[in-house]
């Protein structure tokens, strides 16, 4: 098998690894050397140039990490590059070297070459800038000290097939960036609901479960993972679960129309779950046009309420809250006595400053307080 020259496979290993640090972030470090390595040069710089002279350092090789010492000096050369400057000049997406921007006679009074690039230990420059965002340009240097020459044309074409994959793979980085943010602070909301959440395909495979899911998923013997679908302990309700996530999905296609949204779940000596389904909008998917899901709502009318949340939501003393959290869970002012082992006087003088301090004048609105809005 034919094998390629040893500059061509850098290259082509060099691209390869800018989509792999693409896709995984850990995979990044290093980028810089390996650029560097390719292009037959001692250090390079991956940054990003924004308004009001803001420069982000991607990715650089070691002998351009500085001293926290000179940090702050470091950081006005990055904003004062002459090389940017004059390659914006040049046209974005150019590949350049330094003897494109400078001229020798210009060196000798640069404060750029005459003090900041011989404490990097370069002189010579091969790079581009680019556009990344409004506002904000990425840059691309590659760099060697001067007893090793002047960047060649060749190398500058190896630049140029390095260019545009690097641009890619920035752009796809920061995609994913967005898209895991946005994933994260769905996730963080689902989380924060009083009613643990479910997210399940065609099959009922449960996609994603929240962390209130997961716990009822584990404590509640009504609820049923059987090989990572979702059921239901009770054979009479399985197939009234199945067919409100038939509906949802259908819903979730634009065809068809609700059977039902809602299912009471009975419990022996507690309140039923109740299990409310809702349509998850399809979206593209990588190999089926279409990838409908719903989403399942479990609530549990007897789960604790934050005893520290009511405090402070209402200025409620810790045996306010606790009280006011127990008539929440359907407890009887009695049951709420025995439990806390208090007199019932004392439950009532509770009762009675929070209902006060809620702004409630009767104990169900305390209750309907507790249940649907606290």
């Amino acid at each position: 098998m034919e094998t390629l020259p040893d500059h061509e496979a850098d290259l082509s290993a060099l691209i390869a690894h800018l989509y792999d640090a693409a896709m995984e972030a850990s995979s990044w470090p290093g980028t810089a050397s390996r650029i560097a390595k390719a292009l037959g040069s001692t250090s390079a710089v991956v940054k990003l140039h924004g308004e009001h002279g803001h420069v982000s350092l991607l990715e650089c090789t070691s002998n351009l990490v500085v001293s926290e010492r000179d940090q702050a000096w470091a950081d006005e050369w990055h904003r004062r590059d002459l090389w940017v400057e004059r390659s914006v000049a040049h046209g974005l997406g150019r590949i350049i070297t330094d003897e494109d921007l400078v001229r020798p006679e210009e060196q000798a009074r640069s404060g750029f070459y005459q003090e900041w690039l011989p404490h990097l230990g370069i002189h010579h420059m091969l790079g581009a800038v680019f556009p990344v965002a409004q506002g904000v340009m990425g840059v691309l240097g590659i760099h060697r000290p001067r007893e090793a020459g002047a960047y060649t044309d060749q190398e500058r074409r190896q630049a140029a097939i390095v260019l545009p994959h690097l641009q890619r793979a920035l752009h796809i980085g920061q995609r994913l960036t967005a898209l895991e943010g946005q994933h994260s602070a769905a996730l963080q909301a689902l989380d924060r609901l009083d009613a643990g959440v479910l997210i399940v395909d065609r099959r009922g495979l449960i996609i994603q479960a929240s962390a209130r899911a997961e716990v009822m998923l584990r404590e509640c013997p009504e609820l049923v993972v059987d090989r990572g679908r979702l059921s239901l302990h009770q054979p009479s309700l399985r197939d009234k679960l199945l067919a409100l996530v038939r509906a949802a999905l259908e819903t979730a296609q634009g065809r068809g129309g609700q059977a039902g949204t809602a299912l009471l779940v009975p419990r022996t000596q507690s309140a039923p779950l109740v299990l409310s389904v809702a349509p998850l909008s399809a979206h593209a998917g990588l190999h089926d046009r279409e990838q409908p899901a719903a989403l399942i709502f479990i609530r549990d009318p007897e789960a604790s309420l934050d005893v520290a949340h009511l405090q402070e939501l209402f200025g409620l003393t810790r045996a306010e809250a606790t009280v006011a959290a127990a008539l929440g869970r359907g407890r009887s002012l009695e049951d709420i006595a025995t439990e806390l082992n208090i007199s019932i006087g004392t439950v009532r003088t509770h009762l009675k400053r929070s209902l006060a301090k809620t702004g409630t004048h009767r104990q169900a609105q305390l209750v309907a307080l507790m249940a649907r809005g606290a």
